[in-house]
């Protein structure tokens, strides 16, 4: 069974934050597939159904983001998903609001979920998709983080929300030419 997993930090105090974008994408997709988030396994939400003519098993990790990887690894163990078969879905300092980019495999690039799920699984070659949601302007002095804490933790202004709703459709187009296609077509037709 193919694994479709996106990333965010659980409770309402988050659901709107630009972390939880990968969250907000996979609701999407759920939503367009009638698929719903009705049981608990591996610590996270999942739901099953289909999604470009394929069986397939969605799940929202409840461990908040920086340990992603047991809820996700968990999961592959479980249903057995070969690395090809899984998808994970996250947000991206390094693209501007609403870009997208799939990659076949590859380092984490900074992102502590990623990260997280590539060290619980031991590889790279994780299929993904980013979701850009902009790096935080800096106005004084740099803080220690460079206020991006606080900018993922944040949400969307409302002219940014104008410019991620379309992505947020796009990526379930991605996720269903991924469950069709495979990687690297999804790649040639989203990036």
């Amino acid at each position: 069974m193919n694994l479709i997993v996106g990333l965010g930090n659980p409770g309402r105090v988050y659901a709107g934050n630009r972390h939880n974008v990968g969250f907000r994408c996979l609701n999407h997709f759920a939503r367009l597939h009638s698929i719903c988030f009705d049981r608990k396994q591996c610590r996270a939400r999942v739901g099953a159904g289909e999604g470009g003519g394929e069986k397939v098993l969605l799940a929202k990790p409840t461990t908040f983001m920086n340990l992603s990887g047991k809820s996700v690894a968990c999961l592959v163990s479980k249903y057995d998903t070969p690395l090809s078969g899984l998808l994970v879905i996250y947000d991206d300092l390094d693209l501007p609001v609403g870009k997208i980019r799939l990659r076949a495999g590859g380092g984490a690039g900074g992102h502590r979920g990623m990260n997280s799920i590539i060290e619980a699984i031991g590889s790279e070659d994780v299929p993904r998709i980013r979701v850009g949601i902009g790096r935080p302007r800096i106005e004084g002095p740099p803080a220690g983080d460079d206020g991006v804490v606080d900018h993922v933790l944040s949400s969307f202004s409302p002219q940014e929300e104008r410019l991620i709703r379309p992505y947020i459709a796009a990526v379930a187009e991605a996720i269903d030419c991924f469950l069709r296609e495979g990687i690297a077509s999804a790649m040639n037709r989203f990036n």
